[in-house]
């Protein structure tokens, strides 16, 4: 395949997923972070890359948000918010920081392609991506690209949406949000 056939077959899937996402429960999660004191990340592989772009991106719209296993993360509380990202929502890691938060009574948020999950039994929200993951659950939208790429790609994806309807909502300036950007570059 050529480059150009190659990123329109990216962008197709990327779109085909994130217009599965419901609005209710993109609404559900923008209210559960804007009532959060502080909002927390938790993801492991390339998620976690994903996630730590849409943490950085939280605290330059003025949403205190910490990635867990930060050197500056503070404590969670039962005013904040978790947001696990995982495909299958069984990684390990996830899993057990999601078994923390829902036992020192912290909201916690799931994104992934599973509803069935061990994370989803303990999410008082769930937002699917239904994205192919390792599972291959028969109503995911299936990918030509690599392994769980399409799930990465609509998670980061997703995070900006909600990043720009937070935008929206607060009616935030965008010139002004650049106070918030790193200056020591």
């Amino acid at each position: 395949m050529t480059y150009h056939e190659t990123y329109y077959e990216i962008i197709n899937e990327c779109h085909s997923v994130l217009s599965l996402i419901t609005e209710d429960d993109t609404n559900q999660l923008i209210d559960a972070i804007l009532s959060a004191d502080k909002v927390f990340f938790v993801g492991i592989g390339r998620v976690l890359l994903s996630l730590q772009a849409i943490c950085k991106r939280f605290n330059h719209i003025g949403i205190p948000a910490f990635f867990v296993g930060e050197i500056n993360e503070p404590a969670i509380s039962p005013d904040d918010l978790l947001i696990v990202a995982s495909g299958s929502g069984e990684s390990i890691i996830p899993v057990e920081i999601a078994k923390k938060a829902y036992e020192l009574h912290a909201k916690i948020a799931l994104i992934s392609s599973n509803p069935c999950s061990t994370i989803s039994a303990l999410s008082n929200i769930f937002v699917r991506i239904p994205a192919q993951s390792k599972l291959g659950l028969v109503e995911e939208v299936k990918s030509y690209q690599p392994m769980t790429s399409l799930f990465e790609q609509s998670v980061l994806l997703y995070g900006d949406t909600l990043s720009k309807m937070i935008i929206d909502r607060k009616h935030l300036d965008m010139n002004a949000l650049w106070k918030h950007h790193a200056n020591l570059e």
